[in-house]
């Protein structure tokens, strides 16, 4: 199994939650971020004033998939969350060791 995170811009979330899903992922978290990559955040001006924002809001999505999986989920949410702009974000991959279902305790694959 592999924990998937992607960063990505809030308003592309639910174009990869629908995608996503259509590929029978069974579940994610989702949770607002904020954050900044090579773009290192940008300027605004307020009432006159300049002031630089360092951390652009991001949301992050993780799902656990089964190893067969990860090549599918990873080519659906890089090709549903990019916008060919900078900032699109990334996605990282990561080895699960065991998951467990608090109430029935499947463990495993099944568990997911």
């Amino acid at each position: 199994m592999k924990l998937i995170k992607a960063i990505i811009k809030p308003f592309k979330l639910e174009e990869v939650r629908q995608a996503l899903h259509e590929m029978d992922v069974q579940g994610m978290t989702v949770y607002e971020t904020k954050g900044f990559g090579r773009q290192k955040g940008h300027t605004e001006v307020y009432r006159g004033s300049e002031y630089v924002i360092d951390f652009l809001p991001k949301t992050t999505v993780e799902l656990v998939v089964p190893d067969e999986l990860v090549a599918k989920a990873l080519e659906v949410i890089t090709r549903h969350a990019r916008t060919g702009k900078i900032g699109d974000g990334k996605v990282f991959i990561m080895d699960v060791e065991s998951a467990v279902r608090i109430r029935t305790g499947e463990v495993g694959d099944d568990a997911v």
